[in-house]
């Protein structure tokens, strides 16, 4: 049963890496089942073992390399409590990240395309929700409800996702994500300080 578990594993792994060589390359629709299987060296069948089809492939990609992304973000996160800009350098940290060979096509042209604006969303809030959340709760003072909170994180994770898929399709990708970090900060500056907020109000 063990080696029968390693060989499925095995056989995923090669199927997604493979998927994932060539979804970078030539995007998602040049890429048939067929041209997987035939790279991984495995057959058509085994592939659809595994996956019902061809956007659950992607789907299942998607996941990876957001669960990927997140390891590294983690691993390369400030110590002591965040600020607004160690925030925004976290998520130009993604940026640029998202933005490498292997994974811009996938993760900010392809797949909110195939998978639908939804589906992309809820994959991106499985891995980064809660620590934008944990983030934004640090930098709002304590007066701050369990609502606004909420509210800021949501605004942000809708600002960063526009901000990646501008980045992925812009020219100059680097200066594009560099502009977006800076107004990040800005934005989470007034959101620190609660600025214009009436004493009524709290």
């Amino acid at each position: 049963m063990a080696k029968q578990a390693q060989r499925s594993a095995s056989t995923v792994g090669a199927i997604l890496a493979t998927a994932r060589a060539l979804f970078s390359e030539q995007g998602f629709e040049a890429v048939s089942i067929d041209m997987i299987a035939r790279d991984a060296g495995i057959a058509k069948g085994a592939v659809y073992h595994h996956f019902t089809s061809k956007r659950d492939l992607l789907d299942r990609l998607v996941d990876t390399m957001q669960a990927e992304l997140a390891t590294q973000l983690a691993s390369e996160l400030p110590g002591g409590p965040p600020t607004s800009r160690s925030l925004a350098n976290s998520v130009g940290t993604y940026l640029q990240a998202a933005q490498r060979a292997d994974r811009k096509r996938i993760l900010l042209i392809d797949g909110p395309i195939v998978l639908g604006w939804q589906r992309w969303r809820e994959i991106d809030d499985r891995y980064f929700a809660a620590a934008m959340r944990a983030g934004i709760q640090g930098i709002m003072p304590s007066l701050a409800t369990t609502k606004e909170v909420d509210a800021v994180t949501r605004l942000t994770l809708g600002a960063i996702m526009e901000a990646a898929l501008a980045s992925g399709s812009a020219v100059e990708a680097s200066a594009t994500s560099a502009a977006f970090v800076e107004a990040l900060h800005l934005m989470l500056s007034g959101v620190a300080s609660m600025e214009g907020r009436d004493a009524a109000d709290a």
